[in-house]
């Protein structure tokens, strides 16, 4: 049996940071992950100037060997319909591929890692978690994203948040359309869809190009994906993306009633807690500032790891994040107006979705 301080399953950026937290002050922390790094990732591998304040590293440094697209500009609007064009002037957010920031930040976390295991048997004996017969320690966290063995096994498969569905595709771009990348700058395509359930995105960052839609209403995704793609086609936005390489994945927001993310000796962080933000899907920020308050709770439960001592790092998460959002939607035809209005509005466009909900800046400045 390999032992160590805390067992942390799943690498992704959440598990990352817990890692690195702990590590820093001279933790024992086993990260466990059933992929090998670097792995493909579906995600759109857009990050906010608070994720940059969050790395364990500079831009400029994480540039010379990585993608790293500088964002200044924005479309926004509905699928369908006309869009309103934001220019920031400058950088207020970057692209990135998930593929290699995630392996990068797993490497700084300087932890001990055990990279292609699937967790498939936990239990706790006499204080100690157990993984496949093979690892133990004394503290579990789960950072295995929406499908986590340990967020299953903290409150079972009963969804109590909204869940959102996507599906998307990453590519390498080549000939005009490379080029046409270069002139874009990095600009991405915010396209809502008419119902406001959901977007779209075309992310242009370096030499590859993701495409995706996700929608909190998992019915017929694959029919508006499919459309999205066949609009954007069409506007002359997009050539044809391949047919082969598209991926599906699904996170929880941080709405309704959350899951459970803390039980005796064991804390959730990340996708798998449900933390993703409401209004954006944005989960890569609350990842992070959520495994650095779970590695703190660790440290300052001082080796007592009950619920009770542990229940500080709920505490933390609604001060950090807020309370979680009760969601009272619009009937359908009055959401569908309301939305073609508003997002025909270059002032809601830049002061409420893009500065309000994407930058987290206050929207009313």
């Amino acid at each position: 049996m390999e032992h160590a301080d805390v067992l942390i399953v799943g690498g992704g950026p959440a598990g990352s940071a817990c890692a690195g937290a702990l590590v820093a002050e001279g933790r024992d922390a086993l990260v466990i992950d059933a992929a090998a790094f670097p792995r493909d990732k579906p995600c759109a591998g857009w990050i906010t100037p608070e994720v940059v304040a969050e790395l364990p590293m500079g831009l400029e440094e994480y540039a010379r060997e990585h993608t790293l697209q500088p964002i200044s500009r924005f479309r926004v609007g509905r699928i369908g319909g006309r869009g309103v064009d934001v220019d920031y002037a400058r950088p207020v957010s970057y692209g990135i591929r998930r593929e290699e920031l995630d392996a990068e930040l797993l490497h700084r976390s300087g932890a001990r890692v055990r990279q292609g295991e699937r967790v498939q048997r936990i239990r706790r004996e006499g204080g100690q978690w157990e993984l496949n017969d093979s690892y133990a320690a004394p503290v579990l966290v789960g950072a295995g994203g929406h499908f986590c063995p340990v967020a299953r096994l903290l409150n079972g498969s009963a969804e109590s948040s909204p869940v959102v569905v996507a599906r998307e595709i990453e590519y390498r771009l080549q000939g005009a359309a490379l080029e046409r990348c270069r002139v874009d700058g990095g600009r991405p395509e915010l396209d809502f869809c008419r119902d406001l359930e959901g977007y779209g995105w075309c992310f242009r960052k370096g030499d590859y190009l993701n495409v995706g839609l996700g929608r909190r209403n998992p019915r017929a995704l694959g029919r508006h994906v499919a459309a999205f793609v066949e609009w954007l086609v069409g506007e002359g936005r997009l050539e044809p993306p391949p047919e082969k390489g598209w991926r599906g994945h699904a996170y929880r927001l941080r709405a309704g009633r959350p899951p459970r993310p803390v039980a005796d000796g064991a804390l959730l962080v990340g996708d798998a807690a449900g933390l993703a933000f409401s209004t954006s899907g944005e989960g890569i920020l609350p990842a992070m500032q959520s495994g650095r308050l779970a590695a703190r709770a660790i440290l300052e439960a001082g080796g007592e790891y009950s619920e009770k001592r542990l229940r500080g790092y709920v505490r933390q998460l609604d001060a950090k994040l807020g309370l979680p959002p009760q969601r009272r939607g619009l009937p359908a035809p009055i959401a569908r107006l309301a939305g073609a209005a508003l997002l025909a509005s270059p002032w809601f466009t830049r002061r409420v979705v893009l500065d309000g909900w994407f930058l987290h800046r206050n929207p009313l400045r």
